[in-house]
């Protein structure tokens, strides 16, 4: 089967790291998938018209309802749909935006929610078919190394990311104990390849107030991205990952954490509490206060450390298992030949 597979593309994310690992289990099943930028594509007829194109594809799947699944409305060929998290966080409050990811989800074959919760979710707001909607967390693979004591906020500078959160107090905290950094890494850009590569900052307007008020704040820096690899060595080596986003859908950087061997402190949010189970798996904090006690708590309570260090890992093996996500991405891309 050749299927088209729509993601948003931009280089060292989340949604791009996703969208790869599940196209490599498309691909493992013998299917030939196809995996392009839906911010390549100005309209649904420029997918269509893609579609067509002999040899035609089969079939189609794109991650996020509104950005990607879209443009797959004026297709005739069948697809399936992987909701992003902001879609069903965030876009579902927009009529307009609402409006076609309705029509996209009833088009839709099948969809997939990462958490029960967004399953959920997606129920309450969208006019969907519960039997469609598949639950699939994401599967993980990392390895093990020493910690340091550096807090390393893993997020793009987008607002929903909210990098400053935390900047002010931990500020305060890092002036008290010098040794605590933190260090906020992760993209910065967006990337269109023409001609010529175009560069371009995600959010121009925030990243300049967020690299102005970095600059400021003592014991906060901000890293450069990096591929995927040089993150997981970053990660294996720091002292706690966190995570301080206003909505999430599941956060791939929380699970590589915790199948690193690595505690995880995130912001008490819905996206983050369904995987993250406070004291068990990882620590969970509603402010800014109380994420530095939180830290304090992971800093001196070495049990606690060890029991979320351990759990964490045991959580990604159960719940998050590739072979698990490999098996139900064939399985839901074979049903589309299944008319």
């Amino acid at each position: 089967m050749k299927l088209l597979f729509l993601a948003c593309l931009s280089p060292k994310t989340g949604n791009h790291t996703t969208a790869e690992r599940i196209r490599s289990h498309i691909e493992s099943a013998g299917h030939t998938c196809e995996l392009r930028d839906a911010a390549a594509f100005q309209s649904p007829a420029e997918v269509a018209h893609l579609i067509s194109r002999h040899p035609p594809f089969e079939g189609a799947l794109a991650i996020h309802l509104h950005r990607a699944g879209s443009l797959l409305l004026d297709i005739q060929v069948p697809f399936g749909v992987i909701f992003g998290g902001t879609d069903i966080n965030e876009d579902v409050k927009v009529e307009q935006k609402r409006v076609v990811m309705e029509q996209v989800l009833l088009k839709a074959r099948f969809a997939v929610a990462f958490t029960d919760q967004l399953k959920e979710e997606a129920e309450l707001f969208l006019l969907s078919q519960s039997s469609k909607i598949y639950v699939q967390p994401q599967g993980v693979m990392g390895e093990h190394v020493e910690e340091l004591h550096v807090f390393l906020l893993v997020c793009g500078l987008r607002r929903v990311k909210d990098p400053l959160y935390l900047v002010e107090m931990f500020s305060e905290w890092h002036r008290e104990n010098p040794l605590n950094v933190l260090v906020v890494i992760g993209p910065r850009y967006l990337f269109f390849l023409s001609n010529i590569d175009v560069r371009q900052k995600i959010d121009p307007v925030f990243t300049v107030e967020v690299e102005a008020v970095v600059k400021k704040a003592a014991g906060v820096f901000l890293a450069q991205e990096r591929s995927q690899r040089e993150l997981h060595a970053a990660m294996r080596r720091c002292f706690s990952v966190v995570n301080s986003s206003v909505s999430e859908g599941m956060s791939a950087a929380i699970l590589e954490a915790m199948d690193l061997g690595v505690p995880v402190l995130a912001r008490d949010i819905p996206g983050n509490a369904a995987v993250v189970r406070h004291e068990v798996t990882g620590l969970l904090y509603s402010s800014p206060q109380e994420f530095v006690h939180q830290s304090q708590r992971l800093l001196s309570e070495h049990d606690l450390r060890d029991r979320l260090v351990r759990n964490g890992k045991l959580y990604v093996e159960e719940h998050h298992c590739l072979k698990r996500e490999r098996e139900t991405y064939r399985r839901l891309v074979d049903s589309l030949l299944c008319a």
